[in-house]
């Protein structure tokens, strides 16, 4: 019989080790997430303790290598993403912006030093970090940004605002960027600088189960060894967010299996008319269209994810990725909502929360509209961005 979850078996493509590594993530989510998330969500809570947790099952920056990471493959991460989003997007969120923003920038960027002071502790989550690049006037815009790092003898002094930061006031460190006279540099900010101030968006109406924040930099004076002396120029954070992009191709998968795997069940068991209205022709053609989405979603995720193993996924490509997934995701869960019909708006059911969260994943990382830019530059040679 066909699995109607894995309709195309496109788990017969997964190695022995990439399905064992699925399985892993799969489980602390059934039994660490999916008892306790829609309480999470509801009264805006992400649990601090689940931070440890996420580093003893091993994911804070899996896919590095050294320095108690794991060097797992873009496949193996990619699939992680899935099962953690799956759960909820504030979960797979928190180790996104951990691994592929901060602790990658790091990484690549960093010294020695650097690399061995922050990379151990965050791998293990001991140490939470956060990546401010977004300020409230420069979103799609980045290299129009304010916040400067002046030099001060050796110091450099940091003043600037940054928005919508994720796990910003939790975070022990902020990896941030600024101007400098040497165009953009990235710094590591650690929370206790004076100055330093972080402030959680309230009344949001989606990533409940998540932390966002404003960061405000009111002077901090930073030593010179908090530069991330590799980075130089705005493509060095663009860098990490292709890594974090990446992530989201597969997350967004998760969340539509969650919300066609709901929608399936319902269908097969409310009772309309005298029988399951799984068994009207309009609600099964609503169910094959989320199905052949999903599917043709996370194969086009496993060939990035094969690509870059390979070393040769590009930018675009990863742009490719986000804008069809995401979509694909959004309309996944805005169809299984209305096939629930009023059970679709209730925290009862997984597909409202991840249709709200969506609409952030829809936003953030690159708007739908910047890649389609990115595409449309990748396709004609031809910039439209101004």
């Amino acid at each position: 019989m066909i699995d109607p979850l894995d309709f195309l078996e496109i788990d017969a493509l997964l190695s022995e080790e990439e399905r064992l590594t699925r399985a892993t993530i799969a489980d602390f989510v059934a039994e660490r997430v999916l008892p306790n998330v829609s309480e999470w969500f509801e009264y805006g809570i992400f649990p601090r303790e689940l931070v440890r947790e996420l580093g003893k099952i091993g994911v804070l920056g899996m896919h590095l290598r050294g320095y108690g990471c794991a060097g797992a493959s873009a496949v193996a991460y990619g699939l992680a993403c899935l099962e953690l989003e799956a759960g909820d997007t504030g979960v797979r969120s928190f180790v996104s912006v951990q691994g592929s923003l901060a602790m990658h920038a790091i990484a690549r960027f960093g010294s020695e030093a650097q690399r061995t002071t922050w990379l151990p502790r965050m791998a293990s989550g001991e140490c939470i970090g956060c990546f401010g690049l977004t300020e409230p006037d420069f979103g799609s815009n980045p290299a129009g940004m304010r916040a400067y790092a002046r030099r001060d003898g050796s110091d450099y002094i940091l003043r600037g605002t940054k928005m919508w930061i994720s796990n910003g006031s939790i975070a022990d460190i902020a990896v941030v960027w600024a101007q400098t006279e040497d165009g953009i540099r990235g710094f590591i900010v650690p929370a206790e600088v004076k100055g330093f101030t972080a402030r959680d968006i309230e009344r949001k109406l989606s990533l409940r189960a998540s932390v966002t924040s404003e960061l405000v930099f009111d002077d901090c004076r930073l030593p010179e060894d908090a530069l991330l002396a590799e980075a130089r120029g705005l493509s060095a954070p663009l860098s990490c967010l292709d890594e974090a992009r990446y992530g989201i191709v597969w997350g967004a998968m998760g969340s539509a299996r969650t919300c066609y795997g709901s929608a399936l069940e319902y269908a097969k068991t409310r009772v309309q008319f005298g029988r399951p209205i799984g068994g009207f022709q309009l609600i099964q053609q609503r169910l094959v269209e989320m199905l052949l989405e999903l599917q043709k979603g996370t194969l086009l995720a496993l060939h990035l994810g094969r690509m870059k193993d390979r070393g040769g996924l590009r930018s675009a490509q990863v742009s490719f990725g986000k804008l069809n997934n995401v979509r694909a995701a959004l309309q996944i869960a805005r169809s299984a909502r209305a096939l629930l019909g009023g059970s679709g708006i209730t925290l009862e059911y997984p597909v409202m929360r991840h249709m709200a969260n969506l609409e952030s994943v829809f936003t953030y990382e690159g708007t739908h509209e910047i890649h389609t830019l990115i595409l449309g530059q990748a396709i004609t040679g031809l910039p439209a961005f101004l």
